[in-house]
């Protein structure tokens, strides 16, 4: 399990426990987290669960699949250094404390 905080981009923040090896946009989306669109259900064909993450979680995610670079192209919000597919990010105790912002808009 881990603890993760997911800021929407108009600064409203929410912290989850997530389940070991549940995606980050499985998690905010049953949690009814805003700016998580998640329209692939999380096969990386969507880029709609786009995100910012911190540096804790930049530091010990592993880095993104050439997939996950492709569909990044086409991300609607400013693509950064840190954007990551949230349907790519797996929850696990490596993660706690691990926090997320979210781009204005996904679609």
């Amino acid at each position: 399990m881990a603890n993760i905080t997911f800021i929407e981009a108009n600064g409203q923040s929410t912290t989850l426990n997530l389940a070991d090896g549940w995606s980050l946009m499985q998690g905010a989306t049953a949690n009814g987290v805003d700016g998580i669109v998640g329209e692939c259900g999380g096969s990386c064909a969507c880029a709609t669960c786009h995100c910012y993450v911190d540096e804790l979680l930049a530091g010990v995610l592993p880095a993104p699949s050439q997939g996950e670079l492709d569909m990044l192209e086409n991300v609607v919000a400013e693509r950064r250094p840190n954007s990551r597919l949230a349907c790519q990010i797996k929850a696990g105790p490596a993660l706690e404390g691990g926090v997320v912002h979210l781009p204005e808009c996904q679609e």
